[in-house]
């Protein structure tokens, strides 16, 4: 079949377990990713966020090569690596400077890992460019488990980590513990990249965490609004991709990128229509 024919029988394959398994990981994603992609945008730390996922590949192919499950390395290198930039980078230039020499060794370490064995180099692969279609019973599981917690952390720390997000110098001024909500942020982070990687890969997690939340930003301006329509974008970009990827047979995470992409690209030329408007009146 060729790149992006018609299937005239979509609608049986989007009705077959791996795609309902695909569709459930995507909307328990989507509601992580648009939650902590407003605090991404808010503490300036698109940059951090994008590093995370880069940050957790070496632990994803040393897993491999020691017979582990590769979400569990790569969940605990992505965290290793929030904790050492959030205690690092207790200012936003400093956390640009952590995140870097800490992404910069992590690449090197994952490129070592990846040449030591065959079968870790094809896992590399696959964690850069991700594959929602093979979501197993097992990770949607842990999708729930995560979601849950973050909510969970979300409630009990929402007010003192919004603060420290939007002004970090007044929140400390206010007794803020600043340097707690960076690990807070920074951990939970880790934890999100580790369940939207099977989605999209490493290479497109902007896609999921920061685009739809710089979109949100854009149309809304409550924070919990901002969250919610994240979320919603998210989730939109995730079902649409796998929808058309069905229709016609393409790798979903280039189409859930460009339905994303998409719906920022429509609400910035709204809003600069809308400042021109304001401008002639």
């Amino acid at each position: 079949m060729n790149a992006f024919s018609f299937d005239p029988n979509w609608l049986e394959t989007l009705g077959s377990p791996f795609m309902i398994k695909a569709i459930l990981a995507g909307a328990l994603i989507a509601i992580a990713a648009g939650a902590m992609g407003y605090f991404t945008i808010a503490r300036h730390s698109t940059f951090a966020a994008h590093a995370l996922a880069h940050i957790g590949l070496p632990g994803a192919t040393g897993a491999v090569l020691l017979g582990l499950p590769v979400s569990a390395g790569l969940g605990i290198f992505a965290l290793g690596g929030a904790l050492i930039i959030g205690a690092l980078g207790k200012k936003a230039s400093q956390r640009e400077i952590a995140t870097g020499t800490v992404l910069a060794f992590a690449t090197g370490l994952g490129l070592f890992f990846a040449r030591l064995s065959s079968s870790a180099s094809q896992q590399m692969q696959a964690i850069l460019f991700g594959s929602i279609l093979t979501v197993t019973s097992d990770q949607i599981i842990g999708f729930v488990i995560f979601d849950i917690a973050l909510v969970v952390v979300l409630m009990l720390m929402y007010r003192p980590l919004l603060f420290s997000s939007l002004d970090e110098q007044v929140a400390q001024a206010k007794g803020v513990p600043i340097a707690a909500m960076n690990l807070v942020y920074m951990a939970l982070m880790a934890g999100v990249i580790t369940i939207a990687v099977p989605a999209v890969g490493t290479l497109l997690i902007f896609a999921l965490i920061v685009t739809p939340a710089a979109t949100a930003n854009i149309m809304v301006a409550s924070p919990l609004k901002a969250m919610i329509v994240s979320g919603c974008i998210c989730l939109v970009s995730i079902w649409g991709g796998l929808v058309l990827s069905t229709m016609f047979p393409a790798p979903p995470s280039f189409i859930i990128v460009s339905i994303s992409t998409l719906i920022w690209a429509i609400a910035q030329a709204g809003q600069s229509l809308k400042h021109r408007g304001k401008r002639s009146v």
